[in-house]
């Protein structure tokens, strides 16, 4: 897919610096740590903005995303992927799943993005993978755990009435990854360092909830001959909802749903 001009995928790059720019004018609407191998959710109003930080250095992080009045309005990684890319940085934007098809975020800062393709082929900001979850680990350690990405995510949106059935592929924020020779999913350590940060421009409502991963910044293999335990490169993440001044926004209105309205013949 192309951005032709005033289509669809034309995202308005000198609106969204902006408000990147101001970021010293900000009023802070809620700010928090999630503590390592937990999760938790927050709301985030449209028009406002979402940073996660990794305040004590690298860790990765599972983030959910769904619309706050209808998490039937979810994330759609794949489809992101396919109108942004498999890794996304600055300006590219987090689609909602069918019917609404219409960007639920944007990102509008990332210090990570000049890290570029590393010489493994790796970049970082993943939506080729998903979260970990017990039930995989069971079928190949043949052994329980209750805090993978799933689970903490699962517990983390429970007072907002959601299940473990709302819970959906993520975006990997500060994850390292890539496709190999052989076509196989790779995972390596993430190369962010303390301070770095990406941040999102809420176009709707949203109700977020993150994931501090269990294996930390990814530095430690989680299963195979040379798996360990990764307790010591865990590290927290840390959340902010801020408000850009309201003349930043000018005449700035939610999305719209997808205008599709046939009844599939």
């Amino acid at each position: 897919y192309r951005a032709g001009p005033g289509g669809a995928l034309d995202v308005d790059r000198a609106f969204y610096a902006r408000l990147a720019r101001a970021a010293g004018d900000r009023e802070t609407v809620d700010a928090f740590t999630v503590p390592i191998r937990s999760g938790r959710a927050w709301e985030v109003p449209a028009g406002h903005l979402c940073r996660i930080s990794t305040p004590e250095g690298p860790q990765v992080g599972d983030l959910n995303i769904w619309n706050r009045y209808d998490p039937r309005e979810r994330l759609w990684a794949s489809r992101t992927r396919q109108l942004q890319a498999a890794h996304v940085t600055t300006y590219d934007r987090l689609w909602s799943t069918l019917p609404f098809l219409r960007p639920l975020a944007t990102l509008t800062a990332d210090t990570l993005a000049d890290y570029g393709t590393d010489a493994e082929g790796g970049r970082v900001h993943d939506l080729l993978g998903t979260r970990c979850d017990p039930y995989v680990n069971r079928m190949l350690t043949g052994e329980d755990f209750d805090f993978h990405c799933h689970s903490n995510l699962t517990r983390a949106v429970m007072g907002y009435g959601l299940t473990e059935f709302d819970v959906h592929d993520v975006l990997n924020v500060f994850q390292c990854t890539g496709l190999n020779d052989e076509d196989r999913y790779f995972m390596k350590a993430s190369p962010a360092r303390a301070g770095d940060h990406v941040e999102f421009f809420a176009e709707t409502d949203l109700l977020m909830a993150l994931s501090t991963c269990p294996g930390g910044d990814l530095s430690v293999d989680l299963w195979g001959p040379e798996a360990g335990d990764p307790l010591s490169v865990c590290r927290p993440l840390a959340v902010e909802v801020l408000r850009p001044p309201r003349e930043l926004l000018g005449d700035w209105s939610p999305p719209q749903p997808a205008a599709y309205a046939g009844l599939h013949g």
